[in-house]
């Protein structure tokens, strides 16, 4: 593991509690592991990753996003989400392939709303031209793709950019 994921994972598992674990269990289902750390854990746990590493390119932002998708852990997947989020100008439509896979693995709501509408909705409003059509095209293949969670993603950006 890397120093910024060790960092990552060491946080959000001592932000943990096991009643806020049990009561995740309870609401989201087995699917993933949960730590029972609070969402506002995972936003300051990255803002604080944000801080001592200032200078993370954007292929070090993207692996290390991989790296905590990469565990079945419910907070470490959203803190890969918020990763993403905070990084939204590094990244190109080049990432949607890397975010595909995160939303097939997804497996909930949870984990795929914000992916879809705090991570792929404003990077495919700030593209442009022929990027801006290789998304769209990656959300119209999405749109009829056999996997739940990627077409509930390209329904949700879809509707967004249509009403927006």
């Amino acid at each position: 593991m890397s120093d910024a994921g060790d960092f990552v994972d060491r946080t959000l598992q001592n932000e943990a509690t096991w009643e806020r674990a049990a009561e995740a269990q309870a609401r989201l289902g087995n699917e993933l592991e949960i730590y029972g750390a609070s969402v506002g854990a995972v936003r300051g746990t990255i803002r604080d990753l944000n801080r001592r590493y200032t200078d993370m390119t954007r292929g070090e932002v993207t692996a290390l996003s991989s790296e905590l998708w990469n565990v079945p852990v419910f907070e470490r997947r959203l803190a890969a989400i918020v990763l993403l989020q905070a990084n939204l100008s590094r990244l190109d439509n080049t990432d949607l392939t890397r975010i595909e896979g995160f939303l097939r693995g997804a497996g909930l709501p949870e984990l795929v709303n914000p992916l879809a509408l705090d991570v792929v909705l404003p990077l495919v409003h700030r593209l442009g031209g022929a990027n801006r059509a290789r998304a769209e095209a990656a959300l119209n293949r999405w749109a009829i793709d056999g996997n739940p969670c990627l077409r509930l993603a390209a329904h949700s950006v879809s509707a967004h950019i249509t009403n927006g």
